[in-house]
């Protein structure tokens, strides 16, 4: 059977079901709810995350009493749940857009019903919002300490990509007792995504963010012409203005060091 790369969701759900026997419909959306929903529930009851919230008021008020302003612009107390069109076309990048053996399997695999939970790591996920450059690694060294002493192996990763997308982002890893397409349940272990980042790069992701959701349904034709050469696409203009602003927070830290170096010696 002839297996050309597909480009559109509907043909994604073609591929699915052909090449894997796998039928994308309402009873998969109505599980993917079920199953989102209980892990939502399960870990914003847990004692986990309920001393975190707790402990962010004591990094904040630690930070305010340093620096004599706040450490959180955004203090998000809540948990969000991934779409599932969102988590559809993730999927779709993993197997197809970004899969670079197509049209063999990438090199973790396929991704699955059978395993697409646990090999998805944003299925649940915050955001926290810091007011500078050097707030993201206090507020990530301060996580990775209170994850660890809770039994948790945190995994951290400060992403800059080509794009102008500037954060870090935390993993943990927790065991959810979910319920099964069959009504059973079963164990799996599912990834919880912890993102901070910067005032800055909050307003400029707000401004930008129906752009980027356009740019995850598209994939780029080996003939066009790259990004960073085409002056009058709208991918030069958003990615070079996140690339701009991360500077512009490079110098904005320099010039409050060199302050308190001069306060100092006063």
């Amino acid at each position: 059977m002839e297996n050309p790369k597909p480009i559109s969701t509907e043909n994604y759900k073609k591929w699915l079901k052909d090449f894997h026997d796998v039928t994308i419909d309402e009873r998969t959306v109505t599980h993917y709810q079920s199953v989102t929903n209980k892990i939502k529930v399960d870990f914003e009851t847990s004692h986990f995350w309920l001393e975190l919230n707790k402990n962010l008021k004591e990094y904040d008020d630690e930070y305010r009493l340093k620096f004599k302003y706040p450490l959180l612009m955004i203090n998000r107390t809540k948990l969000d749940v991934k779409p599932f069109n969102s988590f559809l076309l993730k999927t779709q990048r993993r197997n197809i857009f970004d899969n670079a053996n197509w049209p063999n399997p990438p090199d973790d695999g396929w991704i699955l019903p059978t395993n697409w939970y646990s090999k998805t790591n944003d299925i649940l996920r915050t955001y926290y919002v810091v007011k500078y450059l050097d707030d993201v690694d206090f507020l990530v060294q301060k996580l990775k300490v209170f994850c660890t002493n809770c039994g948790k192996n945190p995994n951290c990763y400060y992403q800059a990509k080509m794009d102008g997308y500037y954060a870090a982002h935390l993993y943990i890893q927790q065991e959810f007792e979910v319920p099964k397409i069959t009504w059973d349940t079963e164990k799996i272990n599912i990834s919880i995504e912890f993102q901070i980042t910067t005032q800055l790069q909050e307003v400029l992701r707000t401004l930008l963010h129906k752009y980027y959701e356009e740019k995850r349904k598209t994939i780029r034709k080996t003939e066009e012409k790259e990004w960073p050469w085409d002056y009058r696409s709208d991918e030069f203009t958003a990615n070079y203005l996140g690339h701009i602003l991360h500077y512009v927070e490079g110098m904005i830290m320099e010039i409050r060091e060199k302050q308190t170096r001069d306060d100092n010696d006063h």
